[in-house]
């Protein structure tokens, strides 16, 4: 399978990705499965917590559920997605379920916004605040502020399991059940830094960003590991800036993978469906 990233065209997006992307908006208001799936385990460790991003590679793709929270105001909002994804293209679809009133939406009415994710770019289809029905914005991931962790309110899951290449403190600190499988549950952090270090080409522009926008570079993790190391959950609590030094906002972003090797195909949107003209903040 090939995705054609088509249609870079002129950047029009106003200063700062979470101005013209999702989050912005809420605090203002087939392929086949890959063949070389990890043996079984029986007890993961601190390495494959560490090796999560490589493990799902080999296990090549899954079904994929996000859950993004943050506060407004004193008053908590949650961004909810579901869709697939493909660990070896590197590419995924999502449909993300905004609050009542988010991104331009009547009050009382729910948005949903459909998300491709392809290397390099964050497309983005009824995105609202000007953008014409039916039109895509695009969105250079490497270029965004927070390396796409907050920016479409779902965090990439790869890159997600990308950050725990960064892994210290890893403690096992519980053996539980999701989605009916066994998995041993780890508490520790993330450093940005190492996470970029240790990452493939493909996701250290990405990282680098991150680690450049987020007040804390030391990210607190909670991730589920199945026997065979696969990655079943993560929940990473970021405190996003933007590069601005300000306090941070909080954000709590959780991943939760299951369907390993489900078929995925993903396109990137053509030219033409690509939204150029700029992106009002709402």
């Amino acid at each position: 399978m090939r995705v054609r990233a088509r249609g870079q065209g002129r950047q029009a997006l106003l200063p700062g990705v979470l101005g013209t992307a999702l989050l912005a908006g809420v605090l203002g208001a087939g392929g086949c499965a890959r063949a070389g799936a990890p043996a079984e385990r029986t007890v993961p460790g601190p390495e494959q917590v560490r090796r999560a991003a490589a493990t799902l590679a080999a296990t090549g793709t899954s079904k994929v559920r996000t859950a993004m929270e943050t506060a407004s105001g004193g008053t908590r909002v949650t961004l909810e997605g579901a869709g697939v994804f493909d660990y070896v293209q590197r590419t995924g679809r999502l449909r993300v379920s905004l609050p009542p009133g988010a991104s331009g939406a009547r009050a009382g009415e729910r948005r949903t916004v459909t998300e491709v994710l392809a290397p390099g770019a964050l497309y983005m289809k009824n995105r609202g605040a000007g953008v014409p029905q039916g039109k895509w914005v695009r969105v250079g991931t490497e270029q965004a502020p927070d390396g796409n962790l907050v920016t479409a309110g779902a965090t990439d899951p790869l890159v997600a399991a990308e950050l725990l290449r960064g892994a210290r403190g890893v403690t096992l600190r519980a053996v539980e059940r999701r989605d009916g499988v066994r998995v041993w549950h780890f508490t520790g952090t993330a450093a940005l830094a190492r996470a970029v270090r240790a990452a493939p080409a493909g996701a250290r522009k990405q990282l680098a960003a991150a680690e450049r926008a987020f007040a804390r570079t030391h990210v607190p993790f909670d991730a589920y590991l199945d026997g065979q190391g696969r990655l079943r959950e993560v929940t990473h609590r970021f405190s996003y800036t933007g590069g601005e030094g300000t306090a941070g906002v909080p954000v709590s972003s959780t991943v939760r993978l299951h369907g390993f090797g489900t078929a995925v195909r993903v396109a990137a949107p053509a030219r033409g469906e690509i939204y150029s003209g700029r992106v009002a903040h709402s």
